[in-house]
């Protein structure tokens, strides 16, 4: 299964510094408060609903650490706030999109090189490897990262994508978040095999199964996927094996399919607390730096909160604006209509 090379001596494959490693448990933690947050968010009423990744952050984190923002182009699904944050998005413009103040959020997809959420489920596959293939057709070297779930993978588009990014060699890198369940559906009951990284054989594409808890080999199976794609040969496939600790969305009721017994035995470690340990362990951090990074999170958080409450509604002309190319006479009328009853309010 471990078919993947290492990355090529150079930047991108020196391990992180102390530095790096400080700011990558400092965006665990961001992501950890942003993400328990968002949950209570949505129970006061402030969004309508949030999907969300409790346990994941060193997948997410560890993979968007390895994006490269002035030429590479991020696919993700409506689980990626952690990759987001990673990348440096506005947090307050990512989540204006649970708030469904705006189709695809606030944020410039263009500038941050973050596509619009994609609810379509294993839909940001397709894009990606387009988009990938339009990289390939006008000779530049960007790669696609496209993120999707073991549930996703038993979808028709995936297949279509990694046969055509095969067989076209797109530098697209497939990122599975592999947390063990299909919404209620374990994976051992929806993926044959149980490895989705396994089927990459069968489109000749090299593949890596990871520990998605370990946020250092999840940075360094991506940066090794980014250059095997970057140097023309082709697609990869990393399947970080991690697991979702709570529900699939804040609609979802996790005690309905599995006890809370079983999802602790099935957990296992904390990656946050895992990193920690290993920080602590290596003497790269000290308990001054994490009780700052927890601080800052928690502000980070209330900031966010703050913004949120203060974007409002959109106004109802904008349907008009981005549901039809070209507007009938009478829809015409209607919106200048609105436009005008908005200008007096």
């Amino acid at each position: 299964m471990d078919t993947l090379p290492p990355p090529a001596s150079g930047e991108s494959a020196a391990p992180p510094t102390p530095a790096q490693l400080r700011e990558l448990y400092s965006l665990m933690v961001a992501v950890r408060h942003l993400d328990t947050s968002a949950i209570a968010w949505q129970r006061q009423g402030l969004i309508p609903g949030y999907a969300p990744e409790l346990g994941q952050e060193a997948a997410q984190v560890g993979s968007g650490y390895a994006v490269d923002t002035t030429r590479d182009f991020v696919f993700p699904t409506y689980r990626e706030m952690g990759v987001a944050r990673t990348m440096g998005v506005d947090m307050v413009a990512y989540m204006s999109t649970h708030k469904a103040t705006w189709h695809g959020g606030l944020y410039n997809p263009l500038e941050s090189r973050l596509a619009p959420i994609q609810a379509v489920v294993a839909g940001s596959v397709l894009h990606a490897v387009g988009w990938a293939h339009g990289q390939t057709l006008d000779a530049k070297d960007g790669v696609a990262l496209t993120y999707f779930g073991d549930g996703a993978s038993s979808q028709g588009d995936v297949h279509e994508a990694m046969n055509f990014a095969a067989v076209m060699k797109a530098p697209v890198v497939f990122f599975v978040q592999n947390n063990g369940w299909a919404i209620s559906v374990p994976t051992e009951r929806q993926v044959a095999g149980g490895s989705v990284a396994a089927r990459a054989a069968g489109y000749g594409i090299p593949a890596l199964q990871v520990d998605g808890d370990d946020v250092l080999a999840v940075l360094e199976a991506t940066r090794g996927a980014f250059a095997h794609a970057r140097a023309g040969n082709g697609p990869a496939v990393i399947e970080a094996m991690t697991y979702r600790r709570g529900p699939h969305s804040t609609a979802d009721d996790p005690g309905r399919y599995r006890s809370l017994e079983e999802e602790r035995d099935g957990a296992g470690a904390d990656p946050l607390e895992r990193f920690r340990q290993r920080l602590l362990a290596d003497g790269t951090a000290d308990e001054a730096f994490f009780a700052a990074a927890l601080a800052a999170a928690k502000a980070e958080a209330e900031q966010v909160r703050a913004g949120l409450t203060a974007l409002g509604s959109r106004p109802g002309t904008e349907m008009f604006d981005l549901v039809f190319q070209e507007t009938t006479p009478a829809l015409q009328a209607q919106a200048a209509s609105w436009r005008e009853e908005s200008e007096h309010v």
